[in-house]
């Protein structure tokens, strides 16, 4: 029988929940990494035991923490044993060189960005917020981080290069931070085309290469965003997640700070499709396993009240299992993970207690 594995990273460490294929009981392991703020945990679809997670700190940085063996041990890449503390009791290692690109060459170089009041802004590291692990390679996973750029490892999350074309964009130098800062959130890799990866930022919109990274373009054609002093600039859309059904990767969904959206031509143009919503604000979106027509969001009040009745549903805080019917899991800022195994029809809180949660992450396990 197919088991099911969720990865949840939280406020205060990481957490995963496992099950059979029929759904009803649940074990619960963690906290790994107690303390620690987990901004996002994902598996490598080549390898199910091969898992990434982002551990951060506002103390003590940015750790990348790999496990070969589905979580149960955790090391950091590119450090041994004997270094992997600092006498200040710092963890040292390659894996947490995350250096922004200003060669001549690829950065340019880049050296600031637009501030919350129009200023110019030095690029500061901050955090990385979604690991997405190579669709072919088990050692090549991505890194979206804050301020906004994406970042890859092809040695397992051992040391990291900055994709520069990105940034190095004419519009990089426009983008500007949203209430939460300016961070690259979502990854999406084409099955079917190696070279192209489609990312979106907050506050900057979305962007896609067809070339592996060395070039981009954006692909906000369509949007439209009040706050604006141009409502339909070609930057500057606060874009909350996109999602597509893997067998069809030009079909986008996007849910933005005010609109669901949709684009067929790979985020070329796209449309609004919020439809009789409650209220189309949200921060996740994901599609449907079996039915590419279906999505699911989570409509929240407002921009100032971030809630529905139990807590907020953050942009990486839902996932979506391949079983059929398939299963639904969100969690929220109060600490719940909820799950539904027949494809949205019936939910029920699989943990209760945890703290606020940041991300939900399912592996179907077959």
């Amino acid at each position: 029988m197919s088991k099911i594995r969720v990865l949840v990273g939280t406020r205060k460490g990481a957490f995963i929940l496992t099950s059979d294929g029929a759904r009803k009981r649940w074990k619960v392991r963690g906290p790994h990494f107690a303390g620690w703020e987990i901004y996002h945990m994902k598996d490598s679809p080549v390898d199910p035991d091969r898992i990434y997670a982002s551990q951060t700190s506002g103390w003590f940085g940015q750790i990348i923490q790999r496990s070969d063996d589905a979580g149960k041990t955790w090391k950091t890449p590119g450090s041994s044993p004997e270094e992997l503390k600092s006498p200040d009791g710092m963890t040292k290692g390659e894996s947490n060189k995350f250096v922004y690109d200003t060669s001549p060459e690829t950065g340019k170089p880049l050296t600031t960005h637009q501030w919350y009041d129009g200023t110019q802004h030095p690029w500061e590291f901050k955090r990385v917020w979604h690991l997405e692990p190579s669709l072919h390679d088990s050692d090549h996973v991505y890194a979206g981080v804050e301020d906004a750029a994406l970042f890859e490892s092809k040695d397992g999350g051992k040391s990291w290069h900055e994709l520069a074309g990105l940034r190095g964009s004419d519009t990089g130098p426009k983008w500007q931070p949203g209430a939460g800062g300016m961070c690259l959130h979502t990854i999406l890799l084409d099955p079917g085309n190696p070279n192209r990866i489609s990312i979106a930022i907050s506050a900057a919109g979305t962007f896609r290469t067809d070339d592996g990274g060395k070039t981009w373009k954006p692909i906000n054609y369509g949007l439209h965003s009040q706050f604006l002093p141009d409502p339909t600039a070609e930057v500057g859309h606060c874009v909350h997640r996109i999602a597509f059904h893997p067998s069809r990767p030009n079909t986008l969904f996007m849910q933005k700070h005010w609109d669901v959206m949709r684009s067929d031509n790979a985020g070329d143009s796209w449309q609004e499709v919020s439809g009789n919503l409650p209220t189309d604000f949200g921060f996740p979106i994901d599609v449907h396993a079996h039915e590419p027509e279906t999505i699911y969001v989570v409509p929240i009040k407002s921009d100032s009240e971030h809630y529905p009745p139990d807590g907020n549903v953050l942009r990486d805080a839902m996932s979506v299992d391949s079983l059929e019917p398939c299963g639904i899991y969100f969690g929220t800022t109060g600490g719940q993970v909820y799950a539904s195994a027949d494809a949205g029809d019936n939910w029920k809180p699989i943990v209760r207690d945890l703290p606020a949660v940041l991300s939900v992450e399912v592996q179907t396990l077959r």
